[in-house]
């Protein structure tokens, strides 16, 4: 499809002009010809003798001609000046149309300018509104980001805190250290089997699962599990391993002393076992 091109101010003035000029030509020349039809021709005493029509007839004297010469030429200027009068009024006419098309071509052009500056600005300052939001979007984003990174590391700060602040546990006195003994000794012959059927006898039925499923992870139910790096020690994994003779002093191959220290230090530090589990979950440690 062919787009037709928008012609400039410039370029409309110059047709204008060239319109004018062009009328104004004819007319001078329109108002030459009538000029020249007007005005009289007298007849060659030559051609007369020649020709035997004109011969024959009665023959004016010069002097039957030159009473009407001034008529017909005050009529010939009469209308040659009527001519180039009606001529100065077209090309004024034309003036004032070509003045009046320039003077709208130019108030166009300055609507034109003035459309596309709006435009503009309207699109700058969609572009700005666009930009602040973008901006107030990802500060947003950031703060709620930073947010949840400070509340995780208080949370870890915490629990870590809370590992490492845990109470050992204390025995329970007793009025002899050879009562202590024999008491712990009598209490250790109350439970017989594997460690998992001593923790059923001791942890309450409703958290023993959660019990289980702490020690299952810790030492896979070793008495003697020991952590190369860490030093950790038995089935509960006390960190370190001497915590546990505040349950019995053989709580090195003892396992009703090791859960028993279990089963109290989880009640404890986190309520119960399977308050315990939960943390452990959580945290892969306890």
């Amino acid at each position: 499809m062919h787009h037709r091109r928008t012609l400039t101010l410039s370029e409309k003035l110059r047709r204008h002009r060239v319109a004018l000029v062009t009328g104004i030509a004819t007319f001078a020349v329109a108002g030459t010809a009538t000029l020249a039809l007007a005005l009289p021709q007298n007849a060659d005493p030559a051609d007369t003798a020649a020709d035997p029509v004109l011969a024959g007839r009665p023959q004016l004297s010069a002097d039957a001609f030159a009473s009407p010469a001034p008529a017909s030429s005050a009529a010939a200027s009469a209308s040659a000046s009527a001519a180039s009068e009606q001529a100065r009024a077209e090309a004024e006419a034309a003036a004032s149309a070509s003045a009046s098309a320039a003077a709208q071509a130019e108030a166009e052009a300055s609507a034109s300018a003035s459309a596309s500056a709006q435009a503009a600005a309207s699109a700058k300052a969609e572009a700005a509104a666009k930009a602040k939001a973008k901006a107030e979007a990802a500060a947003k984003a950031s703060a709620e980001a930073k947010a949840r990174a400070s509340a995780s590391a208080a949370a870890s700060a915490s629990a870590a805190s809370r590992a490492q602040q845990r109470p050992s546990l204390t025995a329970t006195a007793s009025p002899s250290g050879s009562n202590s003994s024999s008491s712990s000794g009598s209490s250790s012959s109350a439970y017989s089997g594997t460690p998992q059927q001593i923790a059923a006898q001791i942890v309450p039925a409703g958290q023993l699962q959660c019990f289980s499923n702490i020690v299952e992870r810790e030492s896979s139910w070793n008495v003697h599990a020991t952590n190369a790096s860490s030093g950790a020690y038995g089935l509960m994994q006390a960190l370190p391993g001497s915590k546990m003779a505040s349950a019995g002093a053989d709580w090195r191959d003892n396992p009703v002393t090791q859960i028993k220290w279990g089963l109290q230090y989880m009640n404890e530090t986190y309520g119960s076992p399977c308050a315990a589990w939960s943390f452990w979950q959580a945290h892969n440690w306890y």
